[in-house]
């Protein structure tokens, strides 16, 4: 090999590798401006609870430390109605576990599924209700949306749907 097979360019790139290869590994680093800390755990801290998860990965799921949320019913089918309807339903469930149950958010896929959800705690055999909205404006045939909980309860997220047929005067047409 001869040296005039590295050119000027080639020698500043292969520096430029080396030192960006020795400089991104740090703990600290900066975001447009703003310092940024990594977080090392201590030895002790799971994953789960640095994120306050109230059960572990590595131990079996304890039933006092979680609360359970148990539904009268998971799904609602509002059956068939005209395209614009707006279906409403109130889904209620009991906090059958041994701590206060907190929701901390209900959403659902698009924006025409609205829920509204307690934000106070609900004791341990207290109920609550989950009240959806469904805007069926723009929707047409089969619908099944579902609602996503997040609560303290194992698994945290919990889902319940609402679905039906939505007519339009259109699929109407196409249906003759």
């Amino acid at each position: 090999m001869s040296a005039r097979m590295f050119s000027g360019t080639s020698v500043f790139s292969l520096l430029l590798l080396l030192i960006l290869g020795a400089t991104a590994c740090q703990n600290d680093a900066t975001v447009q401006g703003e310092k940024v800390q990594e977080i090392i755990p201590s030895k002790e801290a799971t994953n789960a609870e640095i994120i306050r998860n109230p059960v572990s990965a590595d131990e079996v799921v304890d039933k006092d430390k979680v609360a359970i949320m148990t539904f009268k019913e998971t799904e609602y089918d509002f059956g068939t109605i005209k395209e614009g309807e707006v279906v409403k339903h109130t889904f209620s469930f009991v906090n059958t576990g041994k701590v206060p149950l907190l929701i901390s958010n209900a959403r659902s896929t698009c924006g025409c599924t609205v829920p509204k959800w307690p934000k106070e705690p609900i004791a341990p055999g207290e109920s609550g209700k989950i009240k959806v909205r469904f805007n069926s404006t723009n929707k047409r045939d089969r619908q099944n949306k579902p609602v996503t909980i997040t609560a303290n309860t194992y698994p945290n997220n919990t889902v319940v749907h609402i679905k039906g047929f939505v007519q339009s005067d259109k699929s109407t047409a196409e249906k003759q």
